[in-house]
Formats: structure tokens, C-alpha cells, sequence
């Protein structure tokens, strides 16, 4: 049982170190240099009376609920996510699962926006379509993905943060961290 609770850790620390970031361009950015890029999205658009939207499924929508919430409470930066469940069968019903991020973006998403769209697979058709229709709004989008490295999400962001893991627990812990430490730089930020 030792074994295999420093192995779990060593993996988890291994792969924070292999944070892969990437530009909308596809350039690769050093860790640091991508969160200090968020942090300037955020701070940007925040200034103009933008929100962060978040998304994700399951385990990411925990993050995006989580995440939504601290961001407007601690933060004071307008932040909502689309996981309500009442909303998610409804659509899900009406539209087809698919759509279920795509049509609450299509219709409250601004220009100026941010979406921070999370998903461990990067391949959730219901992400995939979330980002298009935010690019449609004129919104920014942050991508926060896992698993195959050439995962579609990975490079649909002006922003993309990609953990090389195939472990939900290791890609969601390190997604989660990666939004509380945009969110606690952004707070230090602010107090100094």
C-alpha cells in the first residue's frame, strides 16, 4: 500500500512539473509565463465588465462550480458556471447532451467574456461546441485539459493548459490547482 501511495504522489508531482501551456498560436510557454497570462486575460476583461464562464463535466464541473464561486466571492470578479441541474436535462432533453454548454453560451456569453472550458479528455463534444460558440461572442478562451496530448481542446484556446496524465484524479487535482493558483496570484496581486 506504501508503494503505490508514493508512486500516486510521484506521478502527481511529475506531472505538475509537465504542465504543458500553449499560446493560441501553439507556442509552448513556460508554466509561470502562462499563468501570468491568464491572470493578464482575467484582470483585462474583468476591468471592462467581462465574467469568466466556466465548463466541464462531472468531476470539471465540480471544478467550474467551485471555481465560479470563489472567483465572484473572494475575488470579486463576476463568475458563473452552466452545470445546473434542472438546465442540463432540460437541454440535454431539448437539444441533445451535446449542446448543453453551446446554447446557455450562445445565449448569456458577451463579447469580452472569458470561457474557461475544463475537461480531462479534451474530447467532450459538449466542450468542443461550448468554445465554438463562445469564439462566436467574441469571448477569450482558457482550456484546461489532459490525457492525449493532441486532445482537440488542447489547442482551441488563446490559452491552453495541458497535464500529460491518463488519470482523472491526477488531471482534475492538477486543474483545480491550476485555477485556485491563477486565483490566489490574482488576490495577492491585489492586497499588495
Amino acid at each position: 500500500m506504501r508503494k503505490f501511495v508514493a508512486g500516486y504522489y510521484d506521478e502527481l508531482f511529475e506531472c505538475i512539473r509537465s504542465v504543458k501551456v500553449t499560446d493560441v498560436n501553439g507556442t509552448e510557454l513556460d508554466y509561470l509565463h502562462g499563468i501570468e497570462h491568464a491572470i493578464g486575460l482575467i484582470k483585462t476583461h474583468a476591468k471592462v465588465a467581462g465574467k469568466i464562464i466556466f465548463i466541464g463535466n462531472g468531476g470539471s464541473a465540480a471544478i467550474s462550480s467551485h471555481m465560479a464561486v470563489d472567483f465572484w466571492k473572494t475575488g470579486g470578479i463576476r463568475a458563473v458556471s452552466f452545470n445546473d441541474g434542472a438546465q442540463l436535462t432540460c437541454l440535454g432533453n431539448d437539444y441533445g447532451y451535446k449542446h448543453v454548454f453551446e446554447k446557455p453560451i450562445a445565449m448569456f456569453a458577451d463579447a469580452g467574456d472569458i470561457l474557461i472550458a475544463i475537461s480531462s479528455s479534451g474530447r467532450s463534444e459538449n466542450i468542443l461546441l461550448g468554445v465554438q460558440a463562445a469564439k462566436l461572442k467574441g469571448c477569450a478562451v482558457i482550456t484546461l485539459s489532459g490525457f492525449d496530448h493532441d486532445n482537440a481542446l488542447s489547442s482551441m484556446g488563446d490559452l491552453n493548459f495541458y497535464v500529460p496524465s491518463n488519470s482523472y484524479g491526477a488531471v482534475e487535482v492538477i486543474h483545480h490547482s491550476i485555477c485556485h493558483c491563477i486565483l490566489d496570484t490574482i488576490m495577492k496581486a491585489t492586497k499588495t
